[in-house]
């Protein structure tokens, strides 16, 4: 498995927004290039999110193919709107795996 880790420094008062437009383009990815999905993450760093995408290898994350959907535009253009700058921070093979697809747990559980 492939992840790509990515920064996004937004404009002030533009994170609903962004949110908003993010999971649409997510969306949009994980349909039509073959992506597992992606979470978006806010951190201590005003107006910084930090995003990681997971795919099944570095070359379907890589391969280039058009979506051909119009809300995927238009939200990639909200999305951009609100950018000051995005940066992939880390692009990372998968070498050990313990991360629960189900995250309920009872309180006696290690």
């Amino acid at each position: 498995m492939f992840v790509a880790v990515y920064e996004f420094e937004i404009k002030e008062g533009t994170e609903t927004s962004f949110r908003e437009a993010w999971l649409e383009v997510t969306k949009a990815i994980y349909e039509h290039c073959g992506s597992f999905g992606s979470r978006l993450h806010t951190s201590d760093k005003p107006n910084i999110l930090v995003g990681y995408a997971q795919w099944p290898d570095r070359e379907t994350w890589q391969k280039d193919r058009p979506v051909i959907d119009e809300k995927y535009h238009r939200a990639r253009k909200q999305m951009l709107d609100c950018l000051v700058q995005s940066k992939t921070v880390y692009e990372l093979e998968v070498s050990d795996d313990y991360l629960r697809a189900n995250q309920s747990r009872s309180p006696n559980q290690d």
